[in-house]
């Protein structure tokens, strides 16, 4: 079994900056995605962006790229998501989840585990 724990969220200005992290333990898999999803009241769940556990390969949805950034630290099973020039827009649940095997997805179906989720609210 695999446990995702998400931290990091809480209430911020438009304009600022906030961190979001994904702590990650249980079982390992030899190839696998980590990928951050978020939820907006009454939307759907939307794809923010996606890490490979190895090498470097790195996906962004539409509406953040250019100011959100994923980054990893293997050695401590953990995934962060950097978010910049924050909109009211943004604010969500923010969930992180994990796909295995060796291909992204931008699809949350594909995703075998979920943690439960992190609030981000931006204020204008």
């Amino acid at each position: 079994q695999v446990q995702l724990v998400e931290s990091g969220g809480g209430l911020v200005q438009a304009g600022d900056s906030l961190r979001v992290s994904c702590a990650a333990s249980g079982r390992t898999f030899s190839s696998y995605h980590i990928g951050w999803f978020r939820q907006a009241p009454g939307k759907a769940r939307e794809f923010v962006a996606s890490i490979s556990w190895i090498g470097h390969s790195t996906y962004y949805g539409d509406s953040v790229k250019g100011r959100i950034t994923i980054s990893r630290d293997n050695a401590k099973n953990m995934v962060y998501l950097q978010m910049n020039s924050l909109k009211p827009a943004d604010t969500a649940v923010y969930y992180c989840a994990l796909k295995r095997g060796a291909y992204a997805s931008v699809y949350e179906i594909e995703y075998d585990y979920w943690g439960q989720g992190t609030q981000v609210t931006v204020s204008s």
